[in-house]
This record gives structure tokens, C-alpha cells and sequence, in this order.
């Protein structure tokens, strides 16, 4: 079994946090930062910042100093980190952050659609027995719920296969939590676990790992020291 530490971040943070955390971003990341608007450049910034925090302390090093490779459809891992596998997500005012050892993995937040989107893109993208479910009659929350479950788990695998999400609307899945996916089509080989995990407000979120032994969540909050 594979322990996946997942850190809860909250990214609504007072202005001299984020200020702080800005001064651990790389060139790249402060270009990122330097056209956006004011909210998704404050939510940015304390998502990055933060993910530098942690993922320097499991590494024991300086958080300014943590330098990002990328893959071929631009997935991040810190650069000379061993086994240690990272992915992170934001939404709105809620991020989260997975770490595990020797197992590539991703995870994905996201606020909840609205219901009637939801449908139509379930019905365009999803499988059909997906988009059945999240059309069966319920409360609006309910299917907007049902939806966003699948969107985070169809996310979560596209960033543990580090492939691309246009090849993941076919892959089912489906099914009580955690799920074993074993055809990924195009996202890549082998089989991968996947799990959805609890997340406060009005949020769904999912973590994958490419293998199909079992994994362990451990979540964490985040709190500014």
C-alpha cells in the first residue's frame, strides 16, 4: 500500500502572506504571475508559494531553491527529488496538494458545475452509461455533485498518467470509490487506483496512482507558520 499525503490549502490568505510566498516563485512563475488579475494572481501565488513550502520541507530544502521539470504535456516534478512524486490543483478558494513516494500521482479540485452544463458536457464527453448516471432525475445539486465527482477523477488520472485530457472522456470511471482503472486508452500503460477524497465546501476532489495495489490518504491542512 502507498501512503499519498494530501494537503488541504486554502488560497483566500491576508495580503502579507501572499506577499511573502511571492518572493519564493521562480522567473517562470512570476511571469505567470505578472498578466493575470488581481484574484487569480493572488490564488496563483499562495498555490505556488505553498506547494514550494511543502514540497521543499520533504525534501530538506530551500523553497526558493526547488527547481521544476516538465513533462511532455507540461506535468511539474521538483527536480532531484528521488521517488518523490507530486501534483497539485486549484479551485476557487480551495487547492490541493499530493505527495507520494515511488508512484506518480495527481489529484484535482473543483467547485461544483452548475447542473445543466454538467449534463451537456456529460452527455458530449463522458461515457454513455456516465452520462446516464449524472442524468438521472435528482435535485440539481445532486447531479451537479455526480458530475464533478467524475470530472475530478477523469482529472486526477489524466495528471497521474501525465497525458492529455482529451484522451481520458472515454476511460470509464465509474463505481464506489476507490475505483481500479484498468484501460487507460491513450492516457498510457498499466492499470491505475483512484480514489475520491473529502474536501470542505462546495468542492469535489479525487486522487489516482498508476499501479493497481492500493493506496492510503493521509490529508493534511496547511497553515501559514
Amino acid at each position: 500500500m502507498t501512503a499519498v499525503d494530501l494537503w488541504l490549502i486554502d488560497t483566500r490568505q491576508p495580503a502579507d502572506v501572499t506577499a511573502e510566498l511571492s518572493h519564493l516563485l521562480d522567473p517562470v512563475e512570476r511571469a505567470r504571475v505578472a498578466g493575470a488579475e488581481q484574484e487569480p494572481r493572488e490564488r496563483f501565488t499562495v498555490v505556488r508559494g505553498a506547494v514550494r513550502r511543502l514540497v521543499a520541507e520533504r525534501l530538506g530544502v530551500r523553497p526558493a531553491g526547488l527547481v521544476w521539470r516538465y513533462g511532455r504535456h507540461g506535468k511539474p516534478e521538483p527536480a532531484g527529488a528521488g521517488g518523490l512524486r507530486v501534483s497539485w490543483s486549484a479551485s476557487g478558494g480551495c487547492a490541493v496538494l499530493a505527495l507520494a513516494e515511488g508512484r506518480p500521482v495527481g489529484v484535482d479540485v473543483e467547485g461544483l458545475h452548475d447542473a445543466r452544463t454538467a449534463e451537456r458536457m456529460a452527455a458530449r464527453w463522458f461515457p454513455a452509461e456516465e452520462a446516464r448516471f449524472v442524468a438521472e432525475p435528482a435535485e440539481e445539486a445532486e447531479r451537479a455533485s455526480r458530475f464533478t465527482a467524475l470530472w475530478c477523477r477523469r482529472e486526477a488520472c489524466v495528471k497521474a498518467y501525465g497525458g492529455r485530457l482529451v484522451r481520458s472522456f472515454g476511460v470509464p470511471v465509474a463505481g464506489p470509490s476507490p475505483v481500479v482503472v484498468a484501460g487507460a486508452g491513450g492516457l498510457g500503460a498499466g492499470p491505475a487506483r483512484l480514489c475520491d477524497v473529502p474536501v470542505p465546501g462546495p468542492f469535489r476532489a479525487a486522487v489516482a496512482a498508476l499501479g493497481e495495489s492500493p493506496i492510503h490518504v493521509n490529508s493534511h491542512v496547511w497553515k501559514v507558520n
